[in-house]
């Protein structure tokens, strides 16, 4: 009769066991079993499958040499994950001697212990029990932290918008710029080879680079826009009664901003650079902010597929010439605003001559009723510098 009842089975933490080794598997599960939920592999790809889409796995007990990919090479792809869950997940290494290279090595690409085969029954579960409650605490601790996010419209670990906040916010700005035939925009912004920052610097490094990026979004939005980490190194950006030119004109100053950013570590200079994708409820025609994000998102991921560092939005690569050459297409009040209250004087500034001479019957009618004193005639030399024509 079995000691471990349904109830007691469902409570245990479950172990995945990574050996190319039948024998050594059937070890392991021989000390752990009744402590232990388990389940195998025989090497580091299917291990790797295996945890993907197995949410219940708490920890990871696995070889260093194995076909396909080694024990090492799984390490990194936990460690690299996209996946909260994975990326924390505790690992433990076995390996069949004391070899402080290998242990050294398996540290540094962020195993939480390293044992050798043939330890002992009692120090193994004592390792993994140890482990095992390290990874329930940080469970519990990313619960209450989603708890609270949920709570609040501010994420308590980075001091930005949540997810949340920020789609609530985005539908009520989204629904103000449809009944205003306005627009809402967004900024889909992602640290470039942000992986690699914490494979070669470490992860406090990444963590660091990421709050730095933060810091200056908060500075540099204005005050109605709305900006949230939605995953590590990755953010987004609302932009209300924004127009595509405009938020392409800020992004183009922001990515320019960061590439000139440098950041020291031990001596050695880092320097950083982000890929920008813009999308506009206008020009994109989307009904939802989910929709208007997953473009922006999209247009970014394609970018950083081409090589990163740059700005992509409707018109594809944006740089100065191109801010130009659209700024001049079209002559537009509102977009002038727009790229006025996102800070664009300079590229603003280009524009006033055909401004002006859009405007100029309305200055004319104010001159007329209201007797201002406004100077007419100066105004009209420098919409003919622009456009090569004379105004009588």
């Amino acid at each position: 009769m079995s000691l471990v009842t349904d109830q007691d089975r469902e409570a245990m933490p479950k172990v995945l066991i990574v050996d190319d080794s039948r024998m050594v598997r059937a070890m392991i599960v021989k000390h752990i079993r009744g402590r232990f939920e388990f389940r195998e592999e025989a090497d580091g790809e299917a291990a790797w499958q295996t945890l993907v889409i197995d949410p219940t796995i708490e920890l990871v007990l696995t070889d260093i040499g194995m076909p396909q990919l080694d024990g090492y090479g799984l390490l990194e792809r936990i460690r690299e994950s996209k996946l909260a869950r994975l990326q924390n997940m505790p690992v433990l290494v076995i390996s069949g001697d004391e070899d402080d290279e290998a242990r050294e090595k398996a540290r540094r690409l962020g195993a939480n212990d390293f044992i050798t085969k043939g330890i002992g029954s009692a120090e193994l579960l004592a390792r993994l029990d140890s482990l095992s409650r390290l990874a329930r605490t940080r469970r519990e601790l990313d619960e209450s932290r989603a708890a609270l996010a949920r709570q609040s419209p501010v994420d308590p670990s980075t001091g930005l918008a949540t997810e949340s906040y920020l789609n609530w916010r985005g539908a009520q700005e989204l629904a103000l710029a449809k009944r205003h035939h306005g627009g809402l925009s967004a900024m889909a912004i992602e640290i470039d080879r942000f992986d690699e920052l914490a494979r070669r610097y470490g992860q406090n490094v990444q963590q660091l680079i990421a709050r730095k990026l933060s810091s200056i979004l908060t500075t540099r939005i204005r005050q109605e826009d709305t900006v949230a980490e939605l995953a590590p190194g990755q953010f987004v950006v609302l932009s209300p009664l924004s127009d595509m030119l405009g938020c392409s004109a800020f992004a183009l100053r922001l990515q320019k901003a960061i590439e000139k950013l440098v950041m020291t570590y031990r001596d050695e200079r880092i320097q950083i650079s982000v890929t920008i994708g813009v999308a506009s409820s206008v020009v994109d025609g989307m009904e939802s902010v989910s929709q208007l994000i997953e473009i922006a998102v999209g247009r970014r991921d394609a970018a950083t597929q081409a090589g990163g560092n740059r700005v992509v939005s409707d018109q594809g690569v944006i740089d100065e010439a191109r801010i130009a050459t659209l700024l001049k297409q079209v002559v537009s009040i509102d977009q002038l605003l727009s790229t006025l209250r996102l800070g664009g004087q300079v590229d603003a500034a280009h524009q006033l001559p055909a401004v002006v001479a859009t405007l100029m019957p309305v200055l004319e009618l104010i001159e007329t009723r209201l007797k201002v004193g406004m100077p007419l005639d100066a105004l009209r030399q420098h919409t003919a510098v622009d456009t090569g024509q004379s105004h009588d």
